[in-house]
C-alpha cells in the first residue's frame, strides 16, 4: 500500500455558537519523520505520536513565532523520560529516552503505550513567551495512555477542562495515520455543554482510523459540518545546525576544549531531538578558537 505523504496540520474553527473551540491535528508526517529519525519501536511511536502531537495544539495557541514549549513526560515505564518542543511556528522535534522499548500488546489487541510510558510520573510543560518569566505547570499521570493525561494536565495546571482524543495507527508499512482531537469549551459554557462534549467524544475512540479514512478535514466536519475553519502547517523541525554547535563549542573556552581534545581527540555534541551527531575533529575546533580572537 502507498502511503500518503501530505503535511501535517492543524484544524481550528468554534462549534456550538461559538461555545467550545474545536482542533484536529493531522500529525502523519511528523509522526513518519519521528520513525525516521528514531528508529522507534510501534509502541515508542505511539507514545511520542501522541505526546508530539498534544504538544502541537499547546503550540498553537503560543502568540508569537519565537515562544517556545515544551513538555516533558516522567513515568515509570518502559520507554523512559518522553520529550517534546515547539515553538509558535509549529516547527516540532521530539524523543524518547528508549526508542527501540517495545511491549506485548494488551489483551484487547492494542499498543500497551501506558505500560510504555508508566502510570505513575509528572506530566510537566514549560511555556516561554519572551517575557522572561516561563510558566511551569506540572500535572501527575493518570493513566500513561497520553491522552487521559493531557486531560487532567488541562483540569489542573490550565483551569481549562479539555476533552482529548489522541492515536497513532502503526502497520508493517510504518505510520499510517495519526493525530490527535481537542473540544474545549470556552469561558461561561453551560454543563449541557459540557455534557454534549462527553457525548460527541465518544465518536473518536478510534481517531487514528477516522484520520485515516477522512483527513482531518474530514474528522473537522463530524463536529463542524459548515464552519469555516483556520488551517496551519506543523512540522518537525529542529532549532540545531552545525553553526549552532560552533558557537556552543566557542563558549566552553580554549582551555575546555584542548582538554577534551586530549582525552577523546575530537568534539562530539549529540542531540537528543533529532537523533543528529555533529563531530569537530582536532584541527577544524582549534580554527573555531583562531578566528574568534
Amino acid at each position: 500500500m502507498e502511503l500518503h505523504m501530505q503535511e501535517s496540520m492543524i484544524y481550528k474553527t468554534l462549534i456550538w455558537d461559538g461555545a467550545v473551540s474545536l482542533a484536529v491535528l493531522d500529525s502523519t508526517s511528523l509522526v513518519r519523520e519521528a520513525i525516521r529519525r528514531h528508529g522507534l519501536s510501534p509502541v515508542a511511536a505511539a507514545a511520542l505520536g501522541r505526546t508530539m502531537s498534544a504538544t502541537a495544539y499547546l503550540c498553537s495557541w503560543l502568540k508569537e513565532e519565537k515562544s517556545t514549549l515544551s513538555v516533558t513526560i516522567c513515568g515509570n515505564g518502559a520507554g523512559g523520560k518522553i520529550c517534546v518542543a515547539g515553538d509558535g511556528g509549529l516547527n516540532m522535534r521530539g524523543f524518547c529516552e528508549n526508542p527501540a522499548a517495545d511491549l506485548p500488546l494488551r489483551a484487547d489487541g492494542k499498543l500497551d503505550v501506558g505500560g510504555f510510558t508508566g502510570r505513575s510520573g509528572t506530566l510537566t510543560v514549560i511555556r516561554d513567551d519572551g517575557d522572561g518569566i516561563p510558566f511551569v505547570g506540572t500535572s501527575e499521570l493518570v493513566s500513561g495512555e497520553i491522552a487521559e493525561d493531557f486531560s487532567a494536565y488541562f483540569l489542573a495546571s490550565e483551569q481549562r477542562p479539555t476533552a482529548v482524543a489522541l492515536g497513532v495507527k502503526v502497520g508493517a508499512e510504518g505510520c499510517l495515520a495519526a493525530g490527535g482531537l481537542f473540544l474545549q469549551p470556552l469561558p461561561g459554557a453551560g454543563e449541557e455543554i459540557l455534557r454534549r462534549v462527553e457525548r460527541e467524544m465518544a465518536r473518536f475512540t478510534r481517531l487514528s482510523s477516522l484520520i485515516e479514512e477522512k483527513g482531518g478535514v474530514g474528522v473537522l466536519r463530524m463536529l463542524a459540518p459548515s464552519e469555516s475553519y483556520d488551517a496551519r502547517p506543523v512540522r518537525f523541525r529542529c532549532h540545531c545546525s552545525r553553526e549552532r554547535i560552533r558557537s556552543l563549542i566557542v563558549s566552553l573556552g580554549r582551555e575546555e576544549a584542548e582538554s577534551i581534545l586530549r582525552d577523546e581527540g575530537k568534539i562530539s555534541v549529540y542531540c537528543h531531538y533529532c537523533n543528529t551527531e555533529y563531530e569537530f575533529l582536532a584541527e577544524e575546533a582549534r580554527a573555531l578558537f583562531d578566528a574568534a580572537e
